[in-house]
């Protein structure tokens, strides 16, 4: 049986990095998940090693590293709630800049060669042109953003100093869950729409606010692109193969090219289970740009990436298991293809 091939993940007991393990292990590959479970869950790590260590402790990263032979990483713990990094910007320094230092020297001094960057749309804070492409300009509006684009920048730097190949992926609104019902969205607190649409839907807190309606969008409210978590992994796993590959370092949207407004998700929410959501219209929240809309076509010619669940109703349909919610029987068949 030929030996797996070793990938650290860091924060791979979370949303997006247990559903990236998965796809690693089915592609062939052993993570090795690193995380403090401050967030993270110890139940989703199922297919590989769990290493419990913070990711500020240079020393224990770099022991992991060694001591699993890895000579690639995926980087996904950090601190990722836009409205909580405007309120402790000091958090959000220190755990995703502080974080980002300590991985990078412990993977030169490891010998580590390719790291993939768990980025973000939020790196471009308010574009003027839609959709956007990854040469538009990166110009944050939150600290949440802005500490992501210095990641971005470490690794530029650290690939002049050290060589180290990465990819940087600015992904847009990850959602749903696994098809196969092995992994679910979970975060406390929730922060996210359509889990808190969800949540709202089955009765488990009050009315979802909807904050603003004043937007230059279709019905006021904001709109975003929303992307499979699965279609996340699998890109995560091109990345894999496109740095295994020899591939120069790069930075890439992942989305699904299309937008759907608050509105029209809470609306999809309804079609996916049958059940209105109730909601409150409240006044614009500061740091939250009207529209981020990607143009995946970068991602599709260099790493061959597509969206192969766009369709925000069976992204929601995905996710309504994790929270009591069935949706109509005639419905439940459809799955991400293959």
């Amino acid at each position: 049986m030929t030996e797996r091939s070793p990938i650290m993940v860091t924060g791979g007991a979370g949303f997006i990095g247990s559903h990236a393990c998965k796809a690693l292990s089915e592609a062939g590959h052993l993570p090795v998940t690193l995380d403090n479970l401050s967030t993270g869950n110890r139940e989703a790590v199922k297919w590989g090693p769990l290493v419990v260590a913070d990711l500020q402790d240079t020393v224990a990263v770099q022991a992991a590293l060694q001591a699993h032979k890895v000579d690639m990483v995926m980087h996904f713990a950090a601190s990722a709630y836009v409205g909580e990094s405007m309120a402790n910007p000091a958090l959000y320094y220190q755990n995703n800049v502080g974080g980002m230092t300590s991985l990078l020297a412990a993977c030169t001094a490891a010998g580590v060669t390719k790291v993939i960057l768990s980025s973000s749309c939020a790196t471009y804070g308010i574009p003027e042109r839609m959709p956007i492409t990854e040469d538009t300009a990166q110009n944050p509006v939150n600290p949440y953003g802005r500490t992501k684009l210095i990641c971005e920048q470490m690794l530029k730097d650290f690939e002049s100093a050290h060589g180290i190949r990465h990819v940087a992926l600015r992904y847009f609104n990850a959602a749903g869950a696994d098809p196969d019902g092995e992994l679910f969205e979970c975060h406390d607190p929730e922060t996210h729409l359509i889990p808190l649409a969800l949540m709202a839907a089955a009765g488990q807190r009050g009315p979802l606010d909807v904050f603003g309606a004043d937007y230059a969008t279709r019905d006021g409210s904001c709109e975003r692109d929303y992307i499979h978590v699965s279609d996340l992994a699998r890109g995560h796993l091109q990345a894999v193969d496109y740095l295994n590959d020899g591939g120069e370092s790069c930075a890439l949207n992942l989305g699904s090219g299309q937008g759907h407004t608050v509105l029209e998700v809470l609306d999809a929410v309804r079609q996916a289970t049958g059940v209105t959501v109730p909601y409150n219209m409240s006044p614009r929240r500061a740091g939250d740009p009207p529209a981020l809309l990607a143009d995946p076509s970068r991602a599709a010619r260099v790493i061959g990436f597509e969206a192969r669940c766009p369709d925000l109703i069976q992204i929601i349909r995905d996710a309504a298991p994790s929270f009591g919610l069935t949706p109509p029987m005639e419905e439940t068949n459809a799955r991400i293809p293959a």
